[in-house]
């Protein structure tokens, strides 16, 4: 019944009781991403440069917060009060339980897939293992040439080629001489 709800197009209830297609999951997740402040993407150099900084003691936080808080001219100074830091340090608890869920969800969409690879390559390998049984036989000779495409377009069994180039010999050293 699901796969007649899919492809008709029916929206999904919002309770999950309906599953939606990969289509319909990534357009869901590019809306929430339209709502998520600063989720642009960062560079690898941006990134280290920021993680630094990030990596402060939440301890060190509620000290630097509080000290903020005992002098108005500090903070004129680094452009932020202490009501301010603190609200940024809620934002902060409240997006990384954004990023555990959405980890949480990554991982499950990676497992499910996976399983959805190892259906497939095991029906693939079944139905090779089969197909090259069943050629022997007169009466599947019209399988020859699929098998024959599955046995050229199989890595099983094939031998690497060597890389361009002269092949490398290793030649042993002689080791320290006993006397």
């Amino acid at each position: 019944m699901n796969d007649k709800v899919n492809q008709l197009n029916i929206p999904a209830l919002a309770d999950g009781t309906v599953p939606l297609t990969p289509e319909q999951i990534v357009e869901q997740l590019r809306i929430l991403k339209q709502h998520m402040p600063e989720s642009a993407p960062l560079t690898v150099s941006d990134a280290a440069l920021l993680r630094r900084a990030a990596a402060v003691h939440d301890d060190l936080v509620r000290s630097a917060t509080n000290t903020v808080g005992a002098s108005p001219g500090l903070a004129g100074v680094i452009k932020l009060d202490a009501d301010g830091m603190r609200s940024e340090r809620m934002d902060v608890s409240r997006w990384s339980a954004v990023e555990d869920e959405l980890g949480t969800m990554f991982k499950g969409a990676q497992a499910a897939n996976l399983a959805r690879r190892h259906r497939l390559g095991l029906a693939v390998l079944q139905t090779y293992a089969i197909a090259r049984q069943l050629v022997r036989k007169k009466e599947y000779a019209e399988l020859l040439p699929h098998v024959a495409e599955m046995r050229r377009v199989s890595k099983f069994g094939r031998k690497r080629r060597p890389a361009d180039g002269p092949p490398v010999v290793i030649v042993p050293s002689p080791g320290p001489v006993k006397p």
